[in-house]
């Protein structure tokens, strides 16, 4: 095995211009494999924690059957006590409860439907970002005032601004009639027309007072420090209100069941554009290691004249292969994760993103993780398709035939 392996490494730099040209090509593809990978999976995190940020937050914690039915009734009682019991309980400042009704909006000449969100001022920018989207005027006051916040589609369809009333009608708790009269302290826009056009709040005191909730509501919403943590603090929530009858806790993917599917779809995309990287550079591979056997057809002729086996002859490509493959493995994942390990620290952004992202009270950077699975899963791949790609070279020399071998030029 020794001699073997100073043969395949010998046979490596018999052309090294050739070698390296080719272990470059695998160095490129992995360098770019590594941070490519590394940034969509931090694009997806900072996509699911912006997503998340708006109004879901990480997990919730929800009477049975409310996420399905969302029927008024199926309340969360003592919602405030409760989120103050969990802010203690997991030593986390970002929970807020929510109670939520459907309603008509009247202006002086308009009516229009929409949902009405009673949240705690205090705590609301702790788990959503829509108190940072108010472009004008200002977000709810602490407090229980009569005053609302409304999306600047809302604002445009009732033709109201900042200091004008408008008249809330719904059905309260107890199935009896709920109204209200509530001025326009402020206009958000997220961008997000649903939201824009079908989203309002008011404190959630003065909702729970027009409402008749008696102190109940609908969601307490939590915010995790980062997406890494949503799975602990789910389980660690459960057992918290384990004890409480008709609580459940819904993680951020039963309650955002279309984001996991959008980032599958978006990485199937993205990973048969890496295919097709990973392709071209198995075709480099490939073109090396069949020029190589074609040059040395009659050597090889001669060595199994001498009783050297197709077989041996075959695993010694196979072994430069592996000997070429595993230096553009090591080189380009180390390589990839200081690549990554530098946007990591320093963040990565493109022409653009800060106003685009300013809009929507979004980060302004990409911060791709450095992690064992981004770093090693694309040059993984990149090895093996080398090494599949030198199959053929390596199964050629089973019909070579000694004396024409011999002969050959």
């Amino acid at each position: 095995m020794n001699i073997t392996l100073r043969l395949a490494w010998r046979n490596l730099w018999r052309h090294s211009r050739r070698t390296w040209l080719t272990l470059g090509a695998m160095a490129f593809s992995n360098i770019l494999l590594v941070f490519m990978i590394s940034l969509q999976f931090g694009m997806y995190g900072m996509m699911i924690d912006n997503t998340l940020r708006v109004m879901t937050g990480h997990l919730q914690v929800q009477a049975e059957g409310y996420k399905d039915e969302h029927k008024m009734r199926q309340t969360v009682p003592d919602i405030a006590e409760l989120a103050a019991s969990l802010r203690r309980d997991l030593e986390l400042e970002r929970v807020a409860p929510r109670a939520l009704a459907f309603a008509l909006a009247s202006s002086s000449d308009r009516t229009y439907g929409l949902q009405i969100a009673g949240v705690d001022p205090a705590r609301e920018s702790l788990v959503s970002s829509i108190p940072g989207l108010v472009r004008t005027g200002n977000y709810l006051a602490a407090g229980d005032a009569a005053e609302i916040v409304i999306g600047s589609v809302l604002a445009r369809n009732l033709r109201v601004g900042t200091g004008d009333e408008v008249t809330l009608l719904g059905s309260g708790l107890d199935g009896s009639f709920a109204a209200a009269v509530v001025t326009v302290s402020g206009i958000f826009e997220t961008g997000v027309v649903e939201l824009d056009r079908g989203l309002a709040e008011v404190p959630l005191g003065f909702f729970q007072d027009v409402f008749f909730m008696e102190g109940a509501g609908h969601q307490v919403v939590i915010a995790a420090r980062d997406l890494d943590e949503a799975a602990l603090l789910t389980e660690r929530t459960r057992e918290l209100v384990a004890d409480n009858p008709g609580l459940v806790v819904h993680d951020w993917d039963a309650l955002q069941p279309g984001l996991r599917q959008a980032i599958k779809a978006d990485m199937s995309s993205a990973f048969f554009m890496y295919g097709i990287l990973v392709i071209l550079v198995a075709f480099s591979v490939l073109n090396t290691q069949l020029m190589s056997v074609l040059e040395r057809t009659r050597e090889f002729g001669i060595v199994m004249a001498l009783g050297i086996s197709p077989g041996r002859l075959g695993r010694l490509v196979l072994l430069e292969t592996a000997l070429m493959g595993f230096m553009g493995f090591v080189g380009g994942a180390v390589l990839g994760a200081l690549v990554t390990g530098w946007f990591a620290a320093n963040g990565f952004s493109y022409p653009g993103m800060d106003e685009l992202t300013a809009n929507f009270n979004l980060p302004s950077r990409v911060y791709p993780p450095v992690a064992f699975l981004p770093t090693v899963i694309g040059p993984l791949v990149v090895y093996f398709f080398s090494m599949v790609s030198a199959l053929y070279p390596a199964l050629r020399l089973n019909w070579l035939q000694p004396v024409e071998a011999m002969r050959a030029a």
